[in-house]
């Protein structure tokens, strides 16, 4: 009898359910991976309300932490039993698009299929886990391209201080790294979930001298705090705009981060830069966005916009988990709760509703 495993699927808008699933196979170039801690993102909750599709039956999440299972013939450099993260992007780094420095848009592997063509770009098809291939709220995920994605966890670390690199910690440090950061620059990161955290923390790393973190809740701020902000502006008592002016001179931030994906923060992003200043989305949009037209000065102001997936790979993750081990910076304490994976309904509806202080869950077979 095929081998079963317990797995959570989406199965139509605002239903996600436990299942048992197979077991999948191992081809040459995979790798079985034992999950031990996974996580709930905000990306899974936009596919649970319908606002981002994925196809009915297909396992969720894509934050794998776990043990390697069983490795593919043609894989080389791990062992079985090897403590592994992959991270949630995994390109195939033959492609086109991953050669010309884009690895999160690779399609190639679905040029087979038909549904991509031949050059192999594909608009957020190196997200695979969760989105185009089963992901790793289950007991198993099989890694794609197992050689290049995944990365051994350094001895000392837990799963809790490394499970935030495959995607949130990844994630907020593009966009601080997509914000054009300078030594001494003065940086704005609106909302402070788990992204926005890390974004923050990215800012400090990369070298801004004043950074500003914006949100509603003052238990995040108090976080952002401990993750390097400067000051924290709580949107529901100021006004952001004008404190920034304040806070500038007049002159506006020289970068701005947007980490929550609505027309709100879009425009607040766009109207505290500088002319000439960058604003880097790392946003999660469900809806057609507009640009204040005074701010961006007519299209005249020298801004930069830039949106990103974030990065993939061993290499990534290799980097990430050095912060982590040099104790750059602690991202344990975003994990907030913990939560059995038969408890997997009962978390997203604590995560989706975002109560109790949820920042992240573990989840953990």
């Amino acid at each position: 009898m095929t081998a079963m495993m317990k797995a959570a699927v989406f199965v139509e808008k605002g239903r996600i359910a436990l299942v048992d699933k197979p077991i999948p196979d191992v081809g040459p170039n995979d790798a079985l991976v034992r999950i031990t801690t996974t996580t709930i993102c905000g990306t899974d909750v936009h596919i649970l309300k319908g606002e981002y599709p994925v196809a009915p039956g297909l396992t969720v999440g894509h934050e794998p932490v776990g043990v390697i299972e069983k490795l593919g013939s043609a894989v080389q450099g791990y062992q079985e039993g090897q403590r592994v993260i992959a991270g949630a992007i995994c390109p195939n780094f033959n492609s086109y698009a991953a050669q010309d420095g884009y690895p999160s848009q690779d399609g190639s592997y679905l040029a087979a299929r038909g549904l991509c063509g031949c050059h192999g770009y594909k608009a957020t098809a190196g997200w695979r886990f969760g989105n185009l291939i089963d992901g790793t709220q289950a007991e198993y995920v099989l890694v794609p391209d197992a050689q290049a994605n995944l990365a051994p966890i350094p001895d000392g670390l837990t799963d809790e201080q490394v499970l935030m690199c495959p995607d949130i910690m990844s994630t907020g440090f593009k966009g601080a790294e997509n914000a054009n950061i300078k030594i001494g620059d003065t940086v704005v990161v609106l909302a402070q979930g788990p992204i926005g955290l890390c974004a923050t923390a990215g800012a400090r790393l990369l070298g801004a001298t004043t950074i500003i973190a914006v949100d509603g809740n003052d238990h995040r701020l108090g976080i952002a705090r401990k993750m390097g902000a400067d000051v924290t502006l709580n949107f529901r008592n100021v006004d952001v705009v004008d404190e920034v002016m304040k806070l500038t001179g007049g002159k506006g931030a020289d970068s701005s981060i947007e980490a929550l994906g609505t027309q709100a923060t879009f425009a607040q992003a766009m109207k505290v830069l500088k002319p000439g200043g960058t604003l880097s989305s790392l946003g999660v949009y469900s809806e057609d966005l507009s640009i204040p037209l005074a701010q961006f000065a007519a299209g005249l102001g020298d801004h930069t916009i830039r949106t990103a997936l974030c990065p993939g790979g061993k290499e990534r993750m290799r980097r990430l988990m050095n912060v982590i081990a040099a104790q750059r910076l602690d991202l344990g304490v975003l994990v907030t709760h913990q939560r059995k994976l038969d408890e997997i309904v009962e978390a997203y509806d604590l995560f989706a509703h975002q109560r109790d202080g949820v920042l992240k869950i573990a989840i953990k077979p």
